[in-house]
């Protein structure tokens, strides 16, 4: 009997425009070309299942796309192209991840909580195991923003685990924190296997992948390079970080920077090729509901902001929207009577 798939990706993407200041943000919006506007491809096209009760790692050298790909799938921020298929509820575990600094751990809890459906009774039920499996003493009611790394990882994990979602998702939160922690969070996860759970976790700890994992994806500058069992990805991811290891600081220089190079010269029109290749239809290149912005939109938004002005302006006037049409001029000619009448009167005052 096969599995129930609970994450499915197909040609997911992940684009992202570099700004080099905030200003042209703004400008973007109205520009209709974006052919100036530099682009990275933090995600090339990830094509992905992962069954049931499967609990799978997430390896890969800094850049390759781990943590995107992993906060796509818990849904905080949107994919750019591909289809994506999660059935269940996801929870994030990531070092700090949501917590508001102002806020003490135990106010986070209950705004966490509160934020995926719970009722204040419920998190007044669940409160003291949370508060109990963080361990954090007196510092529960203190601000955040003074919290270790370590601390605020046991505080996010013992919100998540608590939620009894049905993906668990966990981003290098098991790389801070003391033995002791760690090994209550390894006991949490083993019962989430127990109980049939899906587990997304992501490290750099290959000890801790081979110990937890049945299933390994490498990632790779964007691409996935390999998914299979744990002990044969694991073996050949270490043979590439010991090949890596052993080039010279310029050939390591210039293998990331042929890759990142690669990353910004992907452009969607690669994409049916890459879903030939896999043997994916052309649903597979579907884009999600909310994406970029079309040029259409952005004209609709300049014709908005158009006539909000002209609107605007024409009720501050007092005069008929006719006459403004036929006279556009006669609007500027009306804002600038006022400060003509008080320029007139301060003469006035003074020759008197």
């Amino acid at each position: 009997m096969s599995k129930e798939i609970k994450i499915r990706l197909q040609l997911v993407t992940k684009e992202y425009d570099l700004y080099k200041q905030k200003s042209d943000k703004i400008k973007a919006l109205f520009r209709l070309s974006q052919k100036k506007v530099p682009h990275f491809w933090a995600l090339k096209g990830i094509t992905l299942e992962v069954p049931a009760g499967e609990t799978v790692g997430l390896v890969g050298i800094n850049g390759s796309g781990k943590s995107t790909l992993s906060n796509i799938i818990a849904g905080i921020i949107p994919h750019t192209s591909g289809v994506m298929e999660i059935n269940g509820e996801t929870s994030i575990i990531a070092i700090g991840a949501g917590l508001k600094g102002q806020l003490t751990g135990m106010e986070n809890i209950r705004l966490k909580c509160l934020m995926t459906g719970m009722t204040n009774k419920q998190i007044d039920e669940l409160m003291p195991e949370i508060i109990e499996f963080a361990d954090l003493g007196d510092f529960i009611d203190q601000p955040v923003k003074n919290y270790s790394s370590g601390m605020k990882s046991r505080l996010g994990f013992a919100v998540a685990v608590h939620q009894n979602p049905d993906i668990l998702i966990i981003d290098e939160a098991l790389s801070v924190g003391d033995d002791t922690f760690y090994q209550k969070c390894i006991d949490r996860i083993q019962l989430f296997k127990d109980q049939g759970k899906t587990i997304l976790f992501v490290s750099h700890s290959l000890g801790q992948i081979e110990k937890i994992c049945d299933k390994v994806v490498w990632m790779h500058y964007g691409e996935l390079r390999e998914y299979g069992e744990t002990k044969e990805v694991v073996k050949n991811y270490k043979e590439f970080t010991k090949w890596f290891k052993g080039l010279s600081a310029k050939e390591k220089k210039d293998y990331q920077n042929d890759y990142k190079k690669q990353q910004k010269e992907f452009s969607k029109e690669k994409l049916p090729a890459i879903a030939k290749e896999q043997g994916l239809g052309k649903e597979a290149l579907a884009e999600p509901a909310i994406g970029k912005m079309s040029n259409l939109t952005k004209v609709m938004l300049v014709l908005g902001l158009f006539a909000l002005l002209l609107f605007g302006g024409t009720h501050l006037s007092g005069r008929s929207l006719t006459s403004v049409i036929k006279n556009p001029a006669s609007l500027f000619q009306s804002s600038m009577a006022p400060v003509q009448e008080a320029e007139t009167l301060e003469k006035f005052i003074e020759h008197k």
